[in-house]
């Protein structure tokens, strides 16, 4: 085991955690909680990983931007419990930019439509109709699945230039399973129960709102490494995992390139967030070949943010604008301040984020620092954004393997290493890079917890599970047959309310009533007899030719009774079924609205 740095003592209890990222400070925090002491690797001079905060001038940026919110009520208990007082409730506003135009999004229909025109609405509509009748199959692409739901105009207008922008693929080569992973398939029934079940406060709150530390998410996890080092566990960050040493399949220790000199840490139990393909490529002895060899096929996409200081108080409104525009490189464009307004120390300034997304010694990561950040300036003035000469400083950060890559054969290889790295007895890969998986802040943060309870219980949690199903999460929280009760009594209720009335039947059964009523009425009164038989009633023969109070005439009041009780029945079943059609498609329009706006979020 590896030494204790004040006696020599072996730290029997050490738990190693390769990564300081979101994954491995949560498992960390989560250890030292049950008393452990775990050691964190951290390969930078900062944690945080993709979620960390940068510095410059005072001014702070972030990664990405990672707004805070979860379903999962151990995440978010974790937040309050480390930062609570220092979160800020956002409102939330984004939009994209497409030819010279912003759209707002969620998309709103009028506002699409006066932007895109008339004519290109209809054009939107009639490809819509047309992959609805006649979609993709089968549907392996993300072209393909976008198309299916939204139909090829909308993905050409909205989607193609800026996915083919974050992953450098061609949509047509890109597997579905990315966008699909965490937006369910469209049907009526998950549409209906997703309206009957969710509350609308939390999709408000997931909309137009949104917690988020005063500083940027690096405040969150630089108070999470405190905390961690207050409990007698250990962080270290410029760590760089050079070599990972085994016997068989247990791993014994790891050594580490810091500060110019080389170490080994020894551990019972290894954590780790770190690329799986390099954690395969790092082991000694070597991996099997077929493994190494999938290692090598699996990639991952990198991004830069260029970071430009505005003499401007106030740009637009926006937290994130996504550009949906060819002619121009970069991606989406941050603005700090209106994330939070301390991430500007002046007031009478601003700060942007210009992130580009490329591969790790491409043409556009190769350029220097002072290249990127006049082309930033140059790409701001273009969309519209800011004058060039309004920029006066800027610096540029570099992500690497920031996003797994989900291309036609990343699943066979990757099912090579989940395979060979389960049967590492004492080791568990977690977070989005350990798991290859596109995941979330919080996503990564419940691999972390669940990989301590099968670390410290004994529990079989798959990590590999999390964000596999969007439905995990309320799996967690609700008893799964309290789930299947309340869907069965939902689904139960909506298809006796929805149920289609069938005309000719309603019809019948209410002519035969209406036929029947005429017919006692008018005979009753016929042979009541009397001076003056039926006067209220003999006016139904201004309406009824050849209709009388009489005994033959409750005959005639038979037929015209049954002829106008079937139209009324037939009528208002035809009237009843048509309002529940529109109702339904409502809802599933709403429904789309909601997928189209977490495919966003998604990208």
């Amino acid at each position: 085991m590896g030494a204790d740095a004040e006696n020599g003592a072996p730290r029997l209890d050490d738990v190693v955690v390769i990564g300081g990222g979101p994954a491995g400070l949560t498992a960390a925090y989560e250890l030292t909680k049950l008393a452990r002491r775990p050691i964190v690797l951290e390969k930078y001079n900062r944690v945080g990983g993709l979620a960390r905060t940068e510095n410059y001038k005072g001014f702070h940026f972030d990664m990405g931007g990672h707004r805070f919110f979860s379903k999962a009520e151990e995440v978010r208990a974790m937040w309050r419990e480390v930062l609570a007082s220092e979160f800020l409730r956002r409102p939330r506003l984004s939009r994209i930019y497409y030819r010279k135009t912003f759209f707002d999004y969620p998309l709103k229909p009028f506002n699409a439509l006066r932007g895109l025109g008339i004519v290109e609405g209809v054009r939107i509509l009639a490809s819509y109709l047309r992959w609805k009748l006649f979609p993709h199959r089968p549907e392996d692409t993300f072209e393909q699945w976008v198309t299916n739901r939204f139909g090829k105009r909308l993905f050409l207008t909205f989607f193609k230039a800026y996915t083919e922008k974050v992953w450098g693929l061609p949509c047509s080569e890109l597997k579905a399973e990315w966008a699909a992973q965490r937006i369910k398939d469209l049907s009526l029934r998950t549409a209906v129960l997703n309206m009957v079940v969710k509350p609308k406060k939390t999709i408000k709150t997931l909309i137009e709102e949104f917690d988020y530390p005063r500083l940027g998410p690096g405040m969150m996890w630089n108070a999470v490494k405190e905390a961690i080092e207050r409990a007698d566990g250990t962080v270290r960050v410029n760590a760089d995992v050079v070599r990972i040493e085994r016997s068989g399949n247990h791993v014994d220790r790891v050594v580490i390139r810091a500060n110019g000199s080389v170490e080994t840490i020894e551990g019972r139990q290894f954590l780790s967030t770190m690329p799986l393909t390099e954690f395969v490529q790092r082991l000694d002895p070597p991996a099997p070949g077929e493994v190494l060899e999938a290692s090598r096929r699996l990639t991952y996409r990198d991004f830069l943010t260029v970071c430009l200081i505005v003499n401007h108080h106030a740009l637009f409104p926006d937290n994130w604008i996504y550009i949906q525009d060819p002619e121009v490189r970069v991606g989406r464009i941050q603005n700090f301040k209106n994330w939070s307004p301390d991430m500007v120390p002046d007031p009478n300034k601003s700060s942007l984020g210009l992130e580009y997304f490329c591969n790790e010694g491409d043409t556009l990561w190769s350029m220097t620092d002072a290249e990127l950040i006049e082309l930033g300036k140059q790409e701001l003035e273009r969309v519209g954004l800011a004058r060039a000469v309004d920029v006066e400083d800027g610096c540029v950060f570099r992500v690497e393997k920031a996003y797994p890559v989900y291309d036609s054969e990343y699943e066979r290889y990757l099912q090579t290493l989940k395979q060979f790295v389960g049967e590492l007895d004492n080791v568990q890969t977690l977070g989005r890079n350990g798991l290859h998986r596109y995941n979330n802040q919080d996503h990564a943060m419940l691999t972390g917890m669940l990989a301590v309870r099968n670390l410290q219980n004994g529990e079989r949690h798959d990590l590999w599970a999390v964000n596999a199903d969007q439905e995990y999460h309320e799996e967690m929280e609700i008893p799964q047959s309290v789930v299947e009760e309340a869907v069965a009594a939902v689904e139960s209720a909506l298809s006796r309310a929805l149920l289609k009335l069938d005309r000719v039947g309603f019809g019948v059964a209410l002519g035969v009533v209406g036929g029947l009523v005429l017919f006692v009425a008018t005979l009753f009164l016929a042979l009541k007899g009397g001076d003056v038989v039926g006067p209220n009633l003999r006016l139904l023969g201004e309406y009824f030719p050849g209709y009388r109070v009489s005994v033959a005439g409750s005959w005639i009041g038979l037929g015209y009774g049954f002829a106008t009780g079937f139209a009324a029945g037939w009528s208002f079943a035809l009237l009843r079924n048509l309002i529940v059609f529109v109702y339904v498609v409502m809802i599933e329009k709403r429904a789309e609205r909601e997928w189209l706006r977490r495919l966003f979020e998604y990208v």
